[in-house]
């Protein structure tokens, strides 16, 4: 079988975040097209997406009850943008994102012209902050309860499906203060944003897999990329716990980039 790229295999086979909730016969169609199913349950998430002004990092965490939710919400390029897209996500928001952000749109100027060209945008959730810390957000009338988003400068936070507003309201306190603590960096105020969602309640079904995406320019393996930090839990009871696990692990074997971060151009 030929290879294909994950945003080839997630448009053929229409597996977005709610790829588990459609019908057979609509997994034929783009998802743009297809109908969900509403006799079947869509899938909660909640994320963060982020910018370091001081060292040009850009990423975004998430967690979700659905099954290797890093293979569809982050999308991220250095020096670029980060983008996480959910709920009956559209995974094109992702690459689509990121190229307009490259070509001069602001991170709200590229929410505004991805949602509108979408006929299915009411089941969408979005979040994107561009390499200048612009940030914008977008929550469809047919998200599930409770689901929204707020947009601070340099970050913005949105859930799908939570236990409530509080949720999203301490992941943006977490981000905050987390900023102010000596030593850290975004993959530690990403990472600890996602904690304080799960432990103000996160999903309101349960929890599953989380992933977190840090770019850096040439911060990849031997310089090779920009994917800086690229962590996946797919299937776990405590996802979050799993991935700071991992994260702890990254840190010793990638201790001078973590100590010696670059200065923002």
């Amino acid at each position: 079988m030929n290879a294909i790229d994950q945003r080839t295999f997630l448009k053929r086979t229409g597996q977005g975040l709610a790829g588990l909730s459609l019908a057979p016969a609509a997994l034929a169609k783009p998802l743009g097209q297809a109908k969900p199913n509403p006799t079947a349950p869509p899938v909660a998430t909640f994320s963060i997406v982020g910018y370091d002004p001081k060292t040009g990092d850009l990423g975004v965490a998430v967690q979700s009850k659905f099954f290797a939710v890093g293979s569809v919400v982050p999308w991220a390029k250095a020096g670029v943008g980060a983008v996480a897209t959910q709920s009956y996500a559209n995974v094109d928001y992702g690459p689509d994102g990121l190229e307009r952000l490259a070509k001069g749109q602001s991170a709200r100027e590229t929410v505004d012209a991805l949602t509108k060209a979408d006929a299915n945008r009411r089941l969408r959730q979005l979040g994107i902050v561009d390499a200048r810390g612009r940030s914008a957000s977008f929550t469809g009338s047919g998200c599930k309860h409770w689901a929204g988003h707020i947009e601070k400068p340099n970050f913005c936070a949105q859930g799908n499906i939570l236990t409530g507003e509080e949720v999203v309201r301490s992941m943006v306190s977490s981000y905050e203060q987390a900023q102010k603590k000596a030593g850290t960096g975004l993959c530690d105020w990403l990472a600890l944003a996602l904690m304080e969602g799960q432990k103000a309640g996160g999903d309101s079904r349960g929890r599953q897999s989380a992933a977190l995406l840090v770019v850096r320019k040439n911060g990849g393996y031997a310089g090779g990329n920009d994917r800086f930090i690229d962590l996946r839990v797919d299937d776990h009871k405590t996802p979050i716990v799993e991935l700071l696990r991992l994260l702890s692990i990254h840190k010793k074997m990638f201790r001078r980039a973590h100590e010696n971060p670059p200065k923002a151009d």
